[in-house]
C-alpha cells in the first residue's frame, strides 16, 4: 500500500484561518486579566496554554480573538520565522496577536486529528521555508494564499491514527523530560537560595568575580568572510545568545559552527567542557554550561574557577540569581554591561565546607538534568528524521517496530 490510498487536499480546503489582534495598550482595563495573550515570544514548543502577558474579557472583546482548544497557532510574520517556524497546538483557550493565525480543522474533516496537522507542519519545514518572504525590516512573512494552496496528503483513517499516536508519544515523552528538568532545576535553585542567599554568613569573604575565576570573552570572525562560518556539526560549536536562550542548563546544540582555521586565525578562546557561560551584551543574564569544547561570540563570557571548590553548579546559580540591575549607575533598566563590570561583580565566597556540601547535594540533580537533556536531543533528532518520511508515505509506522 503506497500513497495511492492517501487523499490529496489543499491545506485551505480542510482548515479555517482566524486572525488575532492586540487590544489598545492605552486602556489599562484591557490588560492584566486572566486570559493568556500569545505573541511570538510565548509561542514556543509544540503546545501552548499560557503567557506572561494576559488580557481581560473586555480587552478580548475590543481587539483580540480567542483560539479554542486544539486550534493550531502559527506565527505568520516576524523575525522569529528565520530560525524556526513556531507552531503550537492550543491546550486551553488563549488570545493571540495579529502576527499569529489560528488554524482550525473544518467540521467535515474532524476525523483529521489536529496533532496530525501539527506534525504535518513540522514535517514540511523545508517547503514552508520556501514560501517565506522577507519584509523590509529583516523579518519573515508567509505568503498566506500560497500557504493555503499547499497540498496535504491524508492517509486512510487507521494509518492516520497510527501516525498521530507515534508522534504524540514522542512528543509526550519530550514534554515529560522538559518538565522534569524544570522541576529539578527549581529544586537545586531553592537549595542554593536557602544556603547562600537567605542564610548568607557575615563571615564569608566578599570578593570580586575576577578574584575567584579567570574570565574570557568570545569573538566573531569578520561576517563578510563566509569561509569561517559553517553549519557542519563536525566543526567547532559557536555559542550565541540565542543558543543560550534555547538550551536549558546544558548547551548541547548551537545554530552555527566555526571552522578550526577560524578559531586558530582569530585566536578565539576555547571553552572547555563543563564551563559556565554568561551573556552580558544585548540580552543580559542568560547562563548555561558547556557539554564539550566550544567557542562563543563576543557577547558571552566564560568563567574558569581558580579553586576547585567553586563548582560549575555553584557558579551557574550565582550568575542565574544575580541582580544585574545593581550594576547600573542610573535608574534605567540595564540591558548590557561591559567585561570590566563582570570582573568587578561582587561575590560573597562561602567557606569550603558549605561549598562542598552544596556540590554534593546537587551533583546528582545536575547529572539527571544532563542525561534528560541528551535524551531530549536524541528524541528531537529522531522526530525530525522520521517526520518527513512518515508524512510523505515513504515510511510506514509498522516498519518502525
Amino acid at each position: 500500500m503506497g500513497m495511492s490510498e492517501w487523499t490529496t487536499y489543499q491545506l485551505g480546503e480542510i482548515t479555517e484561518w482566524y486572525s488575532g489582534g492586540t487590544p489598545s495598550k492605552q486602556k489599562e482595563e484591557y490588560w492584566n486579566g486572566e486570559i493568556p495573550w500569545i505573541s511570538a515570544r510565548s509561542l514556543k514548543g509544540t503546545r501552548v496554554s499560557d503567557s506572561d502577558l494576559k488580557i481581560t474579557q473586555e480587552g478580548l472583546d475590543n481587539g483580540s480573538r480567542l483560539a479554542l482548544r486544539y486550534d493550531l497557532l502559527l506565527l505568520v510574520r516576524g523575525s522569529g520565522l528565520f530560525n524556526s517556524i513556531p507552531i503550537s497546538i492550543v491546550e486551553k483557550p488563549v488570545a493571540f496577536n495579529q502576527d499569529i493565525k489560528a488554524i482550525r480543522i473544518k467540521k467535515e474533516f474532524d476525523y483529521i486529528s489536529p496533532w496530525f496537522l501539527l506534525y504535518w507542519f513540522y514535517g514540511n519545514t523545508r517547503i514552508l521555508n520556501g514560501i517565506m518572504e522577507e519584509t523590509g525590516i529583516g523579518a519573515g512573512k508567509f505568503d498566506l494564499p500560497l500557504l493555503k494552496d499547499l497540498t496535504i496528503e491524508i492517509p486512510p483513517q487507521k494509518e492516520l491514527e497510527e501516525l498521530t499516536k507515534t508522534f504524540k508519544s514522542i512528543d509526550d515523552k519530550l514534554i515529560l523530560l522538559q518538565e522534569q528538568n524544570q522541576t529539578l532545576e527549581e529544586l537545586a535553585q531553592t537549595l542554593f537560595k536557602r544556603w547562600f542567599v537567605e542564610n548568607e554568613d557575615p563571615e564569608w569573604e566578599l570578593k570580586s568575580l575576577s578574584e575567584i575565576a579567570d574570565i574570557k570573552i568570545g569573538r566573531t570572525p569578520p561576517r563578510k568572510e563566509e569561509q569561517w562560518f559553517s553549519k557542519d556539526d563536525e566543526d567547532v560549536k559557536w555559542v550565541s545568545i540565542k543558543d543560550l536562550g534555547e538550551s536549558g542548563i546544558y548547551i548541547l546544540n548551537t545554530s552555527e559552527y566555526l571552522t578550526q582555521e577560524a578559531v586558530d586565525k582569530f585566536k578565539i578562546p576555547l571553552i572547555r567542557e563543563n564551563t559556565v557561560l554568561l551573556s552580558f551584551k544585548m540580552t543580559l543574564g542568560r547562563v548555561g554550561i558547556t557539554t564539550e569544547t566550544m567557542v562563543s561570540n563576543e557577547a558571552i563570557a566564560q568563567f574558569i574557577p581558580k579553586k576547585k571548590e567553586i563548582t560549575p553548579e555553584f557558579l551557574y546559580f550565582y550568575l542565574k540569581t544575580f541582580k544585574y540591575q545593581k550594576l547600573g549607575s542610573t535608574s534605567s533598566i540595564v540591558t548590557s554591561i561591559n567585561s570590566g563590570m563582570i570582573k568587578d561583580m561582587p561575590i560573597s565566597v562561602p567557606d569550603t565546607d558549605s561549598l562542598s556540601r552544596f556540590s554534593n547535594a546537587v551533583k546528582s540533580i545536575f547529572e539527571k538534568i544532563k542525561s534528560n537533556s541528551k535524551e531530549i536531543q536524541s528524541l528531537t533528532q529522531l522526530r525530525d528524521t522520521l517526520l518527513p518520511k512518515l508524512m510523505s508515505g515513504e515510511l510506514k509506522v509498522k516498519e518502525l517496530v
